[in-house]
């Protein structure tokens, strides 16, 4: 029993560094305009991290500017949910 006790407790930790090192918002360089990305929010409202996250925690596999217009902008635009026009997301200093 002691061995199921220590990889329970081993994967705990881990799962909750995972989820602790996730920063509140994450800068996505762009030309148009960087996009400053609510993690925590996107966190908070989709309650499911595989909708991006496919693979598990981490980075993105094959996250792009394509992938990131098409999955973005489409959940927003299926959901109603602003930003959908480019100007809302892109910010130029």
């Amino acid at each position: 029993m002691k061995p199921v006790f220590i990889i329970t407790a081993m994967l705990t930790l881990v799962t909750a560094g995972v989820a602790l090192a996730v920063e509140e918002t994450i800068t996505l360089p762009a030309s148009n305009g960087n996009v400053i990305f609510h993690h925590k929010e996107h966190e908070n409202r989709l309650k499911d991290c595989t909708i991006c996250h496919v693979k598990g925690p981490g980075k993105i596999e094959g996250f792009n500017k394509e992938w990131a217009h098409k999955k973005c902008v489409g959940c927003h635009w299926k959901d109603k949910i602003s930003p959908t026009k480019c100007t809302d997301c892109h910010k130029k200093k």
